[in-house]
C-alpha cells in the first residue's frame, strides 16, 4: 500500500507554526493517536482548524493542554479547561465561527470558492471586520474559505487506495477536511482490500487522501 506510512513519518509532516485541520467532534473521529504522537513531538505555534477543542486529557484537547497551539478556529470552548484558561489568560488566540458557517467555510475551501455570504451573525460582534453585502434587499456576511496545511482525518476503515469510510458521528467535520487542505493524513481503524468498500458507502474518495496511518 503506497499510502501507508509509520506514526513516527506523520508527526514530521506537521511542522511548527502551520494551520492544521483536525476532524470530529469531542474526540469522536479525531484521529487521537495522531494527536497524541503529536502532543509527544513537541511540534509547536500551531493553529488548529476544529469543530470543538474536545477535553483538556482528550482529543486535540491535549495539544492545547500542553501549550503547543497559538490559535484555533472553532465553534466552541465550553468542554475544555485548558482552552478557556489560556483564552482568558490571553495565551491563546480564539476566532469563534458559528458551526454552520464553520463547516461552509471549510467546504469553501475544499471546492475553490472564494467564501459563502450568511445571514448568521448579521448585527451581532460577528459581524466584526467582516464585509457587508446586500442581496436582493437583505444584509450577508461574507465568510472567507478556509484551508489548512495539513489535515488530520479519522477514519474507521480505508483500503488500500485510501478511499474512507466512517462509521456513524464520526464522519463529524473529516469529509469536509480531507478536501480542504494542502496534505491530509488519515488514521484509519481498520485496512482492507480495495473493493472490499462499497462504492455508496465511500465518504471521502482515495484522491483526497496523501497518506495513511494505522495506530
Amino acid at each position: 500500500m503506497k499510502k501507508l506510512i509509520t506514526m513516527e513519518e506523520a508527526v514530521l509532516k506537521v511542522k511548527d507554526g502551520m494551520q492544521i485541520m483536525i476532524g470530529g467532534f469531542l474526540a469522536a473521529g479525531t484521529p487521537n493517536s495522531m494527536v497524541k504522537a503529536l502532543v509527544e513531538s513537541g511540534v509547536k505555534d500551531l493553529t488548529i482548524v476544529c469543530n470543538d477543542t474536545a477535553f483538556a486529557d482528550k482529543g486535540l484537547g491535549m495539544l492545547i493542554a500542553n501549550k503547543q497551539v497559538r490559535k484555533v478556529i472553532t465553534s466552541h470552548i465550553g468542554t475544555n479547561k485548558a482552552t478557556i484558561e489560556q483564552y482568558n489568560n490571553k495565551e491563546i488566540e480564539v476566532e469563534f465561527v458559528p458551526q454552520g458557517t464553520l463547516a461552509e467555510r471549510i467546504r469553501c475551501g475544499g471546492s475553490g470558492l472564494g467564501g459563502v455570504l450568511t445571514p448568521t451573525g448579521v448585527g451581532t460582534v460577528a459581524q466584526e471586520g467582516k464585509q457587508v453585502i446586500n442581496l436582493d434587499g437583505k444584509d450577508y456576511l461574507l465568510e472567507k474559505a478556509l484551508r489548512a496545511d495539513v489535515a488530520l482525518i479519522g477514519a474507521s476503515i480505508t483500503d488500500e487506495e485510501g478511499n474512507l469510510y466512517y462509521k456513524g458521528t464520526t464522519q463529524n467535520f473529516n469529509p469536509l477536511m480531507a478536501m480542504a487542505a494542502d496534505l491530509v493524513i488519515v488514521e484509519a481503524k481498520e485496512i482492507v482490500k480495495t473493493g472490499k468498500i462499497e462504492i455508496e458507502c465511500v465518504h471521502t474518495q482515495a484522491i483526497f487522501v496523501d497518506h495513511v496511518v494505522k495506530p
